[in-house]
């Protein structure tokens, strides 16, 4: 059974529902989590914030954070994830921002990638170098993001 089946069958069982926050990956988490049959009834929303306005705008990302610390943060990271809580219905949220190239930014490394998980009243941020192309690395961090949602759902 795939991670996202996994996903949807055990926050169906334990009514968790669930917020995505993805830049990187651009909609990827959502639509794995989307294509499993049922999943509507835990999946609240998702936010494709590619651009820093949108961050802002959308998920109530500080400004601040983005000129000083860059978009691909970890404090960025963490404020998708809240932002994501605070604009849905949603239990556990997940965010995902980062680098999937070809070229690297603010001599940041190709596949660099943070992670915010929002469950429990708290946030945990994860930081990942994935190896590959930008097809590649926007896979592997949506399996993450996957895993993350996975584990904070066993939990719950």
């Amino acid at each position: 059974m795939k991670a996202a089946d996994k996903l949807v069958k055990i926050c169906r069982e334990k009514g968790i529902r669930i917020a995505v926050a993805e830049s990187c990956t651009g909609g990827l988490v959502c639509s794995a989590i989307t294509s499993v049959p049922g999943s509507s009834s835990v999946f609240d929303r998702g936010f494709i914030t590619y651009s820093s306005e949108s961050k802002i705008e959308l998920l109530s990302v500080s400004e601040s954070f983005i000129r000083d610390k860059d978009t691909v943060s970890v404090e960025v990271a963490t404020e998708m994830a809240v932002g994501a809580i605070k604009n849905s219905n949603a239990d556990i949220a997940i965010s995902i921002t980062g680098i999937a190239g070809p070229g690297s930014e603010a001599n940041k490394p190709v596949g660099l990638v943070y992670f915010g998980l929002y469950h429990g009243g708290e946030v945990k941020s994860f930081k990942k170098v994935f190896s590959g192309d930008r097809t590649q690395i926007r896979a592997l961090a949506t399996d993450f993001a996957l895993e993350l949602l996975l584990e904070a759902g066993n939990i719950n």
